[in-house]
Order: C-alpha cells, then sequence, then structure tokens
C-alpha cells in the first residue's frame, strides 16, 4: 500500500503498449462502491473473498500489467496464481517511507484507527515474506520518482528477457 504499485504499473503500460488493470479499481467497477465501502460492509474477510476471486481472474488474462492491493498476497491461492501466471515484480519500500508517503491518505481503510505508522510495520512484518515468496523480482523503491522507479522496473524486466527493448514507446 502506497509503494508505487499503480503509478508504476500505468505508466509501464503505457511505455511497453500493454493494457493496465489495477484489481482494486476492477473490483470497486465489479461491486459499484469503493473498497473502503467494501471493508466497512462486508469485513476484510468478505473483501477477501472478492478479492480472490477477481485476482483469479485476472491473472488468466495476458497482455496485461497487473497492480494488486496490497493484501492481495495473504490468500495462497492468490500467491499462487500469481506468481504462476505472470512475472511479478514488488515494489519493497519501507514502513517509514509508506508512512511519509501515506500520511494524508484517508482512503486507506486498515490506516484509519490508531498509530498509522504502527500498522505499517505490522502490516510490513506479516507481508514481506509473502511478497518475497510471490515476487519474482523484489525492487526496493527507496525514494525515487515514479519515473525513475518505472525506468528500473522496465530495465530489470528488459534485462531477465521479460520485455523486449524493442516494445519501448517512450
Amino acid at each position: 500500500m502506497g509503494a508505487g504499485k499503480t503509478t508504476v504499473g500505468r505508466t509501464l503500460a503505457q511505455r511497453v503498449g500493454l493494457r493496465f488493470i489495477d484489481s482494486d479499481h476492477e473490483i470497486e467497477r465489479e461491486q459499484g462502491c469503493t473498497i473502503a465501502a467494501l471493508f466497512s460492509r462486508l469485513g476484510e474477510a468478505g473483501f477477501r473473498d472478492i478479492e480472490a476471486r477477481a485476482i483469479d481472474a485476472l491473472t488468466q488474462l495476458e497482455g496485461i500489467v497487473l497492480a494488486t492491493g496490497g493484501g492481495a498476497v495473504l490468500r495462497p491461492e492468490n500467491r499462487k496464481a500469481l506468481h504462476e501466471r505472470g512475472t511479478v515484480v514488488y515494489l519493497r519500500a519501507s514502513p517509514d517511507d509508506l508512512a511519509h508517503r501515506l500520511r494524508n491518505d484517508r482512503n486507506r481503510p486498515l490506516l484509519q484507527q490508531g498509530d498509522a505508522r504502527a500498522k505499517l510495520h505490522e502490516l510490513f512484518r506479516v507481508r514481506d515474506p509473502l511478497y518475497r515468496e510471490t515476487a519474482h523480482f523484489v525492487m526496493d523503491t527507496g525514494r525515487p520518482s515514479p519515473a525513475l522507479l518505472t525506468n528500473m522496473v522496465q530495465m530489470q524486466l528488459e534485462l531477465a528477457g521479460v520485455l523486449s527493448a524493442a516494445d519501448r514507446r517512450d
């Protein structure tokens, strides 16, 4: 959450001519309400059920760049689908960097109660091993601009042969 998945994913997709999909936006469109409203109405477990169905369907598509919600890796079936059906890049950001980036964001349901920084540290403790298990590549984000981070991801994917330099549109 807040690592840059949507921004980097959208920019990368535009550069290489692929369709960009954000799983949270797809869920909101399908459900007709915000993720925050789903959390409020269904609780986290109910939301995760909907998310798992969306991840299963979206990972079966080809020619896309997919950004998932930060908690998508909590379900083993999501980790398996993501890892086996695509090339996963984990944009790894420290909890303190995320706290700085998200300090004014009121649209993150998991950060709206209590100490947001402490919650981010706890989420990182639980999720970092799951992200690492799912990912083919781990990119430490630090504090580069979104454009620089996109360049780093694109170069890593080109070096690995996942993308071709000929695909560039920038």
